[in-house]
């Protein structure tokens, strides 16, 4: 009897996800197994919402922005019942392993699962689907990639009406908690300041208003435009408040922009569709090889092809490198 295999993707979608369900489909059909599709993430789980997965129906995906499974919150995760409901339809539905794809909620949903699933000898593996990168066990993240190119190509832009108008602008970026996107982004589009957790107490932000309006004094004296990369849930009150603090100061006139959930969208770049389609290989090998025995992350470090336990990686951070905060601190940075 062949094994069953499902899908879903979970939480914020990310670029990639497409690759990543092509890649699993394909390589558990070779294999021989079946494979299926849950929609709306832990939902379609729960309610039984499902799919037959084909070589035809992933055939042209894998250049396609979110994904085919659709994703969703589920807050019945968060219960006891929703999470045994869940456990309940993977046995009703015979399904031998369940692959996710999704970030650190969705991995979260996983372990719970573990609880009621652990003795009918399933497997459970997740892949890291998140534009944020923010989970150990690996380098990038699916959709980082993505996030970053989108964001930069429409700093790029910004610069220009920037420099056209001799303005400060602030951008504020996706990334969460942590500031993987902001520095990637600040740092590629050459922003003259970075705001984001590694290098910015937001309870010293009067102090840091003071040190912004030194280097625009000084930055605009070369040329006109000051360029701020601002990280989400960072700045108190948000850009909308910086940019407030900073117009009150009269000789600087800043304008702001919250890229927000464009960062998400988009066809996926060649290295997220790469990584999605390698992850995704690997998470079939390793479910065919049987070494996978507890929720297990597959995620890729310096080339390799890693597995590391789930519980393990959602036990740890993932800060930005604290040589790349340095440097740009000392070199690149006006504030």
């Amino acid at each position: 009897m062949s094994k069953k295999i499902a899908i879903l993707t979970s939480g914020g979608d990310a670029p990639g996800m497409n690759s990543a369900i092509r890649s699993v489909t394909l390589s558990a059909l070779r294999c021989g197994f079946e494979c299926i599709g849950f929609y709306h993430g832990y939902n379609g789980l729960i309610e039984q919402e499902f799919c037959s997965l084909s070589a035809h129906s992933v055939t042209d995906i894998t250049q396609q922005g979110g994904t085919i499974l659709k994703s969703a919150r589920c807050p019945a995760m968060h219960t006891e019942e929703g999470v045994q409901q869940a456990a309940n339809s993977l046995r009703k539905l015979h399904v031998d392993a369940l692959i996710v794809i999704g970030g650190d909620g969705s991995f979260r949903g996983l372990e719970a699962l573990w609880q009621h699933w652990q003795h009918w000898q399933g497997t459970l593996i997740g892949l890291p689907g998140t534009i944020d990168n923010d989970l150990a066990g690996c380098d990038n993240t699916i959709g980082f990639s993505t996030a970053v190119n989108t964001a930069t190509s429409a700093i790029d832009k910004i610069r220009d009406t920037a420099n056209a108008f001799e303005r400060v602008f602030i951008t504020e970026v996706m990334g969460r908690h942590n500031g993987h996107i902001a520095f990637h982004v600040g740092i590629s589009c050459g922003a003259e300041a970075i705001l984001s957790f590694e290098n910015c107490d937001p309870n010293n932000h009067q102090a840091i208003e003071a040190q912004l309006i030194a280097a625009i004094t000084k930055q605009q004296q070369k040329h006109g435009s000051f360029m701020i990369v601002l990280a989400e849930n960072l700045w108190p009150g948000g850009s909308q408040a910086l940019k407030a603090q900073l117009n009150n100061q009269t000789e600087i006139n800043a304008a702001m922009c919250v890229l927000g959930h464009i960062q998400r969208g988009g066809a996926p770049s060649a290295e997220d569709r790469i990584l999605a389609t390698e992850l995704g290989i690997a998470a079939v090998e390793a479910i065919v090889a049987g070494t996978v025995t507890t929720p297990t992350m597959i995620g890729k470090v310096q080339g390799q092809l890693l597995q590391s336990d789930i519980a393990e990686i959602l036990q740890q951070q993932k800060p930005v490198s604290p040589q790349w905060v340095k440097r740009y601190q000392s070199y690149l940075a006006e504030l």
